[in-house]
């Protein structure tokens, strides 16, 4: 009788210490979020280009926006540099971990055009992002969005640099254990870090992001490196990362062939820096040329400074990938690289945009 009374409180006692745990670990928990603060496994954005017709009420803020809930695009009701924005409150995590100096967080940003300096820098590789995580998860975001975001210290902000032309970025929440496989794929990029802190609890097991970030790495970077990733919920990706030592197009050299697919690609096409649609190895690459909106909505290539590719329909393999590089004879001379996936969401919303693309010669 004496067990009986004295084993049920103790049950309660440990139901509750595992309730409160429980409850201590999701609220750490990092996350990509969406517009209410909730936690998602992954989402995608496409920051639309600022009319340049006087009739248009368009700020250059406007954005579609698709989550892993959700199954098609829809216009977000909030603006690219509100806090209350996907990316603000996904972003709004990164400003509590710094504030509170915890030592159990990490961070890193990397911008080629990062928001302190006036130039581009060429001496790093033409990527643009951010991560944060603890020991049990975090997120990774990839976006094409030049001098953003601002360092921790500064609050969130959207860069009037980011107003002009079409922005993309995809935003994955990974396990801590993909943060090897992401640290490999970081030094092929060989990114410039502009703001960054990775306690020392991290840097057994990840080598290369914190010599990176103190700028101290002398490892040797292969010329390219393709690693496989699972998000936090299981949905699976490739990373494509090549350093500035693989002088090719990245997507007529390697990822059309690699995927086994014609891919169409988006990349802002600076007149007299783009490269011609490409139909010489057993996988083309069509440049896309117009993208369309609802109705008679649509902008030109030249208004987009996005970086993304999907199959071509009725393709037998059907991929979207986002990432970091244009398709430009320039381009072909530095580091960077693309995520991919055969998300159907995904793929119907980015392929749904095609308005129409160049055919080869």
């Amino acid at each position: 009788r004496w067990q009986k009374m004295t084993a049920r409180p103790l049950r309660t006692a440990l139901a509750l210490l595992f309730f409160g745990l429980f409850v201590v670990l999701e609220a750490t928990t990092i996350s990509c979020r969406n517009e209410e603060g909730e936690a998602v496994d992954w989402f995608t954005f496409y920051k639309l280009p600022k009319r340049q017709d006087e009739e248009s009420r368009q700020t250059g803020l406007e954005y579609l926006y698709l989550d892993s809930t959700t199954r098609s695009w829809r216009r977000s009701k909030q603006l690219m540099n509100s806090t209350e924005s996907v990316l603000g409150r996904t972003l709004q995590q990164l400003y509590e971990a710094s504030a509170s100096k915890n030592n159990n967080t990490a961070y890193l940003l990397y911008n080629d055009g990062a928001p302190t300096s006036a130039n581009y820098s060429r001496k790093y590789g033409h990527t643009k992002g951010l991560l944060l995580w603890n020991r049990v998860q975090g997120f990774w975001l990839i976006h094409s969005v030049p001098r953003f975001p601002p360092a921790p210290e500064e609050g969130y902000d959207y860069p009037p640099t980011g107003r002009r032309h079409g922005q993309t970025g995809i935003c994955i929440t990974f396990k801590y254990n993909q943060y090897g496989a992401i640290d490999s794929q970081l030094l092929v990029y060989n990114p410039n870090i502009y703001s960054c802190s990775i306690p020392a609890i991290f840097h057994q097991e990840l080598v290369h992001m914190p010599q990176l970030c103190t700028g101290s790495s002398s490892s040797k970077i292969p010329g390219r490196h393709l690693t496989a990733l699972q998000s936090a919920r299981g949905q699976k990706f490739l990373h494509f990362a090549k350093s500035d030592s693989f002088l090719d197009d990245i997507f007529a050299a390697w990822m059309a062939q690699h995927l086994k697919t014609h891919l169409l690609t988006e990349t802002w096409q600076r007149k007299r820096q783009e490269l011609p649609s490409n139909c010489s190895l057993p996988y083309h690459v069509y440049n896309v040329k117009a993208i369309k909106l609802s109705g008679r909505s649509y902008f030109s290539s030249y208004q987009d400074h996005a970086k993304w590719c999907v199959s071509q329909k009725r393709a037998k393999n059907s991929w979207t990938c986002i990432g970091d590089l244009n398709r430009s004879p320039y381009q072909a001379f530095r580091s960077g690289g693309f995520i991919c996936t055969q998300n159907q969401h995904i793929y119907h919303a980015f392929q749904g945009l095609v308005l129409y693309y160049e055919h080869c010669n």
